[in-house]
């Protein structure tokens, strides 16, 4: 975080909600004075979601300066609701894949897993390869986006054939639901990007055979717990006579807007949460950043908008990032503004991002 930042919000860490939660401000004064928003602009994003996307389920929770300054949400949603967020887990992935290599890095033995490390080497149900290019895969080339894995695209999804499983079919052993395969790559490692859950997929499988864990008994005890998210859960995949169960790393974390709001307040302030370091801030500098030149608005697990501030509206900072789930799920991250805004919900499938990126950034800057 930076001094200034730093000096807006005192160094604030709110308690669990268990424990009082996030402090709020209700006032309009207030919420101007010490929360440095404008509460006009926050009442006209609130208006224009419920106009907008009334019929759907949905919760708004925006943080500035350390302040709840804003909680929206329709009649049927509770402030401990939770919500999938689909593929917003994707960010959650990424940074227990952050925390994993930087435990590596900090290894007395010599060190074993690199971004640069062959995924197929952590991966022995996939052996032997479907595809020899497999063995060029990478730890970097998952989390980017770039392994070659076909994309959701060109498969329709990783959901699986009724006889084969989505670990299989990730993995290239059995057909999805449309009897579709990924056994070929698509492309070689590293030359293509392609929007891939089934590349996920290996991430799941890889973190377990390394860490020995399962990615979120890992992220309860490193992040979760220490930040206070109480209101989560995290889906599996496979089991039941297949591959796993295992963690979906690609989807299926349910959380509340409150919650969800932590984490996105965590990599506001680079990782830190009280006095202690809870997700390195090398890895926050790097996943915040194109990961690759075949998409620059995807960062590690994170989408970012430094590729000349085309990722929204042209008013949005290049600082800004986001993680991002079907149904219109984000978390959007502002340092530069000292701002999280968060939107969970139940659809619809398509909205105006840009149009609410733009609101609650100029709300910030009035």
């Amino acid at each position: 975080m930076s001094s200034e930042n730093a000096e807006k919000n005192g160094d604030y860490f709110p308690p669990p909600e268990s424990q009082g939660g996030w402090r709020v401000l209700a006032d309009e004064g207030a919420v101007a004075a010490t929360g440095g928003m404008d509460p006009a602009g926050l009442r006209q994003l609130r208006d224009f979601h419920l106009k907008s996307y009334g019929s759907h389920s949905w919760s708004i929770v925006v943080i500035c300066r350390g302040w709840l300054v804003a909680e929206y949400c329709t009649f049927n949603v509770l402030k401990s609701t939770r919500f999938d967020i689909w593929s917003g887990t994707k960010s959650f992935t990424g940074t227990a894949w952050g925390l994993l290599l930087d435990d590596s890095r900090g290894s007395r033995t010599k060190r074993t897993l690199e971004l640069d490390s062959p995924a197929y080497r952590y991966i022995p149900e996939g052996h032997p390869l479907t595809d020899e290019r497999k063995k060029r895969i990478s730890i970097r080339h998952l989390l980017c986006m770039t392994s070659g894995v076909p994309g959701n695209d060109a498969t329709g999804g990783v959901a699986a054939d009724p006889g084969s499983g989505e670990i299989e079919f990730a993995l290239g052993l059995g057909p999805n639901r449309l009897g579709r395969m990924a056994d070929r790559l698509a492309a070689e490692p590293g030359s293509a990007w392609d929007y891939s859950d089934a590349a996920f997929i290996h991430l799941a499988l890889a973190f377990r055979n390394v860490a020995g864990r399962e990615l979120s008994d890992y992220l309860r005890e490193r992040v979760f717990d220490p930040t206070g998210i109480e209101s989560v859960c995290w889906d599996v995949q496979g089991g039941s006579g297949k591959m796993g169960p295992h963690t979906n790393a690609h989807s299926g974390i349910h959380i509340t807007a409150r919650d969800l709001a932590r984490f996105g307040y965590l990599m506001l302030s680079r990782g830190k949460w009280g006095a202690k370091q809870i997700v390195p801030e090398w890895w926050i500098d790097l996943c915040t950043k194109p990961s690759q030149s075949l998409n620059r608005h995807y960062g590690y697990t994170w989408w970012v908008n430094t590729e000349k501030g085309t990722r929204w509206d042209s008013s949005v900072p290049l600082d800004a990032f986001s993680l991002s789930g079907y149904r219109c799920n984000r978390c959007y991250i502002v340092p530069s503004l000292d701002l999280v805004a968060v939107r969970v919900g139940s659809g619809p499938e398509q909205w105006d991002e840009k149009e609410f990126v733009r609101q609650a950034v100029e709300c910030a800057r009035r």
